[in-house]
């Protein structure tokens, strides 16, 4: 292949520091926009900039400071490892891609990456959201970050957006090989998802059936008969109802119902995060030992293993097939 061709991958961002001075910034971005909250803005900005950001600051800065890296979050550190794996990826296979990180919130931006790649001459982008179920609230916001990139750009070279991958064979593999090394022969297997409002599922957002169908995919692929998995939702926020059931209250509720050895994945999350790390290995954990239960197991992200850099770039590659 001649031409030259940049990758964009993507997620959701992350805080300088693990500061409520750098994280209020942070969130204000992230909550300000509307495919991630979609109230009328003169009703959610008092709420959100009287109430919620002076509060909420200081309490995820407390939650950043237990996961926090030498290298900075962990989102950042896994994000930009998996971007050089791939770079490696494709100059190994002497393919002339140019592989950039760009995230919808907070830095590196989606602006700077889009810009990089201008400034490099590539001829063709393609877009890789790394969120494997699509979400109006993930995979769209995005969308939205790099068309608004765009608006600054005179020449705009051809692109390509991958929608999701939720039922990928590699990224179904991945998992369940994941799965297999970590989890033992009598564990339960919990799947865990970032969660939305109900609300925005009965508008439209098919997110999900995308998770249902990558859980189903897994169970199949792992051998698995009812009673020995289950999927939950977490991270929910807010008075509104989220989808359910709930992470944090099956895992106070587990070992009453028998479930005393547990393995739990986080399927929609590609790079280990607060969400994972924080809420999932530490908060939950807490939840489920304090209940009752006896053997607690957090299966990481694929974050930058072999068999998910190879997932990203069959996806890449398969989308240049036909150029």
């Amino acid at each position: 292949m001649n031409k030259k061709v940049g990758v964009l991958i993507a997620n959701l961002g992350t805080p300088d520091a693990p500061t409520a001075q750098a994280i209020k910034p942070y969130l204000r971005q992230f909550l300000s926009d509307p495919r991630v909250v979609d109230l009328p803005k003169w009703r959610w900005w008092p709420i959100l900039n009287g109430l919620i950001l002076p509060k909420r600051s200081k309490r995820v800065a407390k939650n950043y400071q237990a996961v926090w890296t030498a290298q900075g979050s962990p989102l950042l550190a896994t994000s930009l490892q998996q971007k050089q794996a791939l770079q490696d990826y494709f100059t190994d296979k002497n393919q002339n891609i140019i592989v950039e990180l760009g995230m919808t919130y907070g830095n590196p931006s989606m602006q700077s990456a889009v810009q990089k790649l201008t400034d490099l001459k590539v001829e063709k982008i393609i877009v890789l959201p790394l969120y494997p179920q699509y979400s109006s609230t993930t995979t769209a916001s995005v969308l939205d970050a790099f068309a608004q990139a765009l608006k600054s750009q005179r020449h705009i070279v051809p692109f390509e957006f991958i929608h999701s991958y939720h039922l990928d064979e590699h990224y179904i593999n991945a998992l369940a090989n994941s799965i297999r090394a970590q989890m033992q022969e009598d564990d339960f297997l919990l799947f865990s998802y970032h969660g939305i409002p109900v609300r925005y599922e009965q508008l439209g957002d098919y997110y999900p059936e995308h998770c249902r169908q990558t859980t189903l995919a897994v169970v199949d692929k792992l051998g698995l008969v009812e009673t020995q998995w289950n999927m939950t939702f977490q991270s929910r926020f807010g008075k509104e109802e989220w989808l359910q059931p709930y992470t944090d209250e099956f895992m106070q509720t587990a070992a009453k119902k028998g479930i005393e050895k547990l393995a739990v994945i986080c399927p929609g999350f590609s790079a280990d995060c607060l969400e994972t790390l924080e809420e999932i290995d530490q908060e939950n954990r807490g939840y489920f030992l304090e209940n009752g239960g006896k053997r607690y197991q957090y299966i990481p992200a694929l974050n930058a293993s072999k068999a998910h850099i190879e997932m990203m770039a069959n996806l890449v590659i398969r989308r240049l097939a036909h150029d």
